[in-house]
């Protein structure tokens, strides 16, 4: 897979302004700054981060605000897509002593702007004024130019000239102010400091004398309060304050009295007069309490009418008068009416629980002769019962019409049809869902809807939670709670047996007839009609079960989920590989025989990367089915399920072999022919030799055995497979044997030719090597034997550089033992015979001596034992000659020419 290409580094090239205290708005230009705010990572300003004042305008501009700076420095931008940038601008970062009433977008240490007096929390005036008067109390009139401040901030980096910051730096401000004043002014400027510094510490005497109008102004104040405190005491006729003030407060309270005593009577009377009227209404309640029964029923303020009711109750149902017994009689007429009304609308569905507790309370509030709760459960269940059986039906017919709807566009004409299969209703399995896959969506819906709410209102119910502030009933007994499991139990296998009615009929064979018809005979489909959909149902039921994890239900209710899942992920599992396999076997369809050469891996096709594609897509698809939940099984935890999922992939990548061997032997015969004649016929044209055929499935045989196959068991160890090494050694053993059988195809394919005009040409002209001439070089029957070798490595080195040696050497080999068999017959040599015999082992010997294997040079040896001795030196020269007639024939031969490429040995 090639990488997501990285951009150019971010690089500052200006900053404006470029130098100011910490806070200081600062916009920065350069290029590459980031392709937007998110790619942007990291702003450091000499060394501070200021990323979170950062405000990311273009991938060349960015404005912030600056740190806690000091000096001089770098402005460093990082991105995700760039890394760490540079930059050719420097920022300089300075402090500023700020004010108490300024603004700053920092934060300040104002332990500097002022110090203490007298040991207490009074501010005083700083030892050295804020202002611009000089502390040394001179002024510096020299005309020399003063030292810039760049220059300053390299002696002293760590320094400063502010008198009033940390680091300040006496030097700094000595050359930057008075680099010009003589040594006599310097030491008058350190008098007037230490003046200065005397004048701030001379004590409470000196703070006296400097605020005596204000002690003043307080001494005639407090002189004036005593005063008015005297006049007072002297019109009270000797009283105190506080004895006055208790004389005024008992005034006022026995005023207030006589004002109010004649209301205080009346109100006694109106209490009276309001409790004897109490008494009259509480029985006057009687004679409008039916209408506003009715009243409250119609407005929906039945907590209302039930406590009207027992109020009534209270007050008359034990009465012997007649009057009472008569209002009581139509009260109860018009309860009972509430009664059966409030028993319908339990008995509604759907209803929330909150609107079903509250109808429960109200029924047992009026002591109805049964008990709503339990009813209310039965009704539940049985509601939830048809409504699966009704959505089942539903589908089923839905179904059915569109298979109906299928075949009437088959039989129309083809345009109709076309037309017809690509309008709104989409008959194609790709397309959009079956009718089978919405239903297992509508049964997820319904149950994960329902049940939980049934489930809950029965455990309040059985636990005595629902009715425990009514004190009406305590638990239920053990009969009705085996029961109510019993029944979820039920709607969950119900829930069950319909999906595996839909997609596993198979698990539900061992069902009778009757049985089996009540969850639903859906038309049978092929197994790839199903397939992109069982991954959703898969998701469906395991989010049916995550839902229903907290409700804490019974553990063999929970199995029941637990087991459809189980099979549902196994199916899937099953049929996802048997269909990758058909679509490995069906490759060699898509086979173009375009290849793409290099140096290490030969010619190649594509057909290797759609493999590789096809068995990565089915192991991601699967991803998800085979992880284990919550509460889920191992799929492969028993033996037999591992023994079939390593026989199932041992098969999908051994099925590859059976592919690209078909193609070596036979082409694509089964190629789906595309377009008019002459393209049809050009496909063919360019259907390769069948020996370029064998070299190039040998490449892809070896790319796929020695690259793709360990990828792919690597990918399935990953997402936990059973025993990766045993399906990658399968695999590797059936590439093995192919790899060996292409091989021996195509020597055979190549040998033969050579060693079958061997003989025919050595016997050229009736050549006889009893008498045979004074030899004048190396014969043709040898050189064309050596051309019809070079023919075999053009072809080899032109597809797969790394087959070269391996295929000539056991091509050599087989004309080496084909030279030696037809010497071996030949009876009787000359003196020339024996010598032209040898020349001709000679040439051929140093023409591919790199290839000659122990064998080989036995073999050799063997077959000049059996030749007289000969001149060596006539030999040698004419084998010279021959070297160099041959040279440039024979430079793929040369060891240097095999050197730099790859061999694959096997």
């Amino acid at each position: 897979m090639l990488g997501t290409s990285r951009k150019p580094p971010p690089q500052v090239t200006g900053i404006s302004p470029k130098e100011g205290p910490p806070g200081t708005r600062v916009t920065i230009r350069g290029e590459n700054l980031g392709l937007d705010a998110r790619d942007l990572i990291g702003l450091r300003i000499c060394g501070v981060e200021c990323l979170l004042s950062t405000v990311w305008q273009s991938p060349n501009k960015i404005i912030a605000r600056t740190g806690q700076a000091k000096g001089k420095g770098d402005i460093i931008v990082v991105t995700k897509s760039g890394g760490i940038g540079s930059c050719t601008v420097q920022f300089r970062g300075y402090n500023v002593q700020i004010g108490p009433l300024q603004d700053s977008a920092v934060w300040i240490d104002e332990s500097q702007t002022g110090s203490t007096l007298f040991g207490r929390n009074r501010a005083a005036s700083p030892v050295i004024t804020q202002g611009n008067d000089d502390p040394l109390g001179i002024c510096d009139e020299s005309t020399d130019t003063k030292i810039p401040e760049d220059e300053l901030q390299e002696l002293f980096p760590e320094g400063a000239g502010n008198t009033s910051l940390d680091n300040f730096e006496p030097f700094w401000f000595l050359l930057e102010n008075h680099r010009g004043t003589s040594f006599d002014d310097l030491k008058s400027g350190l008098d007037h400091l230490r003046h200065a510094s005397s004048r701030q510490s001379e004590g409470p005497l000196a703070f006296a004398k400097t605020n005596l109008s204000t002690f003043l102004d307080c001494y005639d104040t407090l002189t004036e309060m005593h005063k008015k405190i005297v006049t007072d005491r002297s019109k009270s006729s000797g009283l105190t304050a506080t004895a006055l003030l208790e004389e005024t407060l008992m005034k006022a309270n026995r005023a207030a009295e006589a004002v109010f005593e004649d209301v205080l009577g009346r109100k006694d009377r109106a209490d009276a007069t309001r409790n004897a009227l109490g008494v009259l209404n509480r029985f006057k309640l009687l004679f409008y309490l039916p209408n506003t029964i009715e009243k409250n029923i119609q407005k929906g303020d039945y907590d209302l009418v039930i406590t009207d009711y027992t109020r009534a109750k209270s007050l008359c149902w034990v009465t012997e008068v007649g009057v009472f017994k008569k209002v009581y009689d139509e009260i109860e007429n018009r309860i009972e009416s509430f009664r059966e009304m409030l028993k319908k609308k339990l008995m509604v569905m759907p209803s929330t629980i909150e609107e079903q507790k509250k109808l429960i309370r109200y029924l047992v509030h009026l002591e109805v002769p049964y008990d709503p709760a339990w009813e209310c459960l039965l009704n539940m269940q049985k509601w939830l019962v048809n409504l699966m059986h009704r959505c089942k039906q539903e589908q089923i017919d839905k179904e059915e019409e569109e298979e109906k709807e299928l075949q009437r566009a088959t039989r129309l004409s083809p345009f109709h049809s076309s037309q017809l299969m690509h309008s709104g209703s989409s008959f194609k399995a790709g397309g959009r869902p079956l009718k089978r896959v919405a239903y297992v969506e509508l049964l997820t819906k319904i149950l994960c809807e329902h049940v939980p709410d049934f489930w809950r209102l029965g455990q309040s119910y059985l636990s005595g939670k629902l009715l425990k502030e009514m004190k009406k009933m305590g638990r239920a007994d053990a009969g009705k709670q085996t029961e109510f499991k019993q029944k979820v139990q039920n709607i969950i296998l119900l829930y069950g047996n319909l999906i595996r009615s839909a997609f596993l009929p198979h698990t539900l064979e061992r069902m009778d007839v009757k049985q089996r018809e009540v969850y639903g005979i859906w038309k049978e489909r092929k197994q790839d009609s199903l397939l992109a959909w069982l991954p959703i149902c898969v998701r469906h039921v395991r989010a049916c079960i995550h839902l229903l994890l907290p409700l804490e239900l019974p553990a063999e209710t929970m199995d029941i989920l637990h087991r459809v899942a189980f099979d549902l992920r196994w199916s899937c599992f099953s049929i996802f590989l048997r269909q990758a396999i058909q679509d490995i076997k069906n490759l060699h369809e898509r086979e173009t025989w375009a290849v793409d050469t290099d140096d290490e891996r030969g010619a190649i096709t594509m057909l290797p990367t759609l493999f590789e594609n096809i068995v990565s897509e089915t192991i991601h698809t699967l991803n998800e089915v085979v992880a284990v939940r919550q509460g889920e099984k191992q799929l492969f935890g028993e033996v037999a399920n591992q023994k079939a999922a390593i026989a199932l992939w041992s098969e999908l990548l051994e099925s590859f072999a059976g592919t690209i061997k078909q193609l070596a032997l036979d082409g694509n015969p089964d190629r789906k022919k595309i377009g008019v004649d002459g393209v049809n016929k050009n496909l063919r044209e360019s259907l390769p030799s069948l020996g370029k055929r064998l070299i190039i499935v040998l490449s892809n045989c070896f790319l796929t055995m020695d690259h793709i196959i360990p990828r792919l068991v690597d990918n399935l160890q990953k997402y936990g497979y059973p025993d990766s090494p045993t399906i990658l050694k399968n695999a590797q053993d059936s590439y093995h044997s192919l790899d060996e059988e292409l091989f021996s195809l195509y020597i055979e394919e190549k040998a033969n030719p050579i060693i079958g005009v061997l003989e025919q040409n050595m016997y050229a002209g009736k050549f006889d090597w009893s008498q045979c001439s004074t030899p004048t070089g190396v014969r043709s029957y040898v050189k064309e034997a050596i051309m019809n070798l070079l023919e075999v490595h053009a072809e080899v080195y032109s597809i797969g550089p790394a087959f070269v040696e391996r295929v000539l050497r056991d091509i050599v080999e087989a004309v080496v033992d084909e030279l030696s068999r037809l010497f071996q017959c030949i009876t009787k040599f000359n003196a020339n015979g024996a010598l032209q015999a040898r020349l001709d082992i000679a040439a051929f010997e140093v023409a591919v001596g790199i290839y000659k294997t122990p064998k080989m040079r036995s073999t050799l040896k063997d077959t000049l034992g059996r030749i007289a001795a000969s001149n060596t030196k006539t030999v040698d020269t004419m084998l010279a000659s021959f070297t160099k007639q041959m040279q440039f024939y024979l430079m793929p031969f040369k060891p240097e020419q095999q050197s730099t490429k790859t061999q694959i040995k096997v």
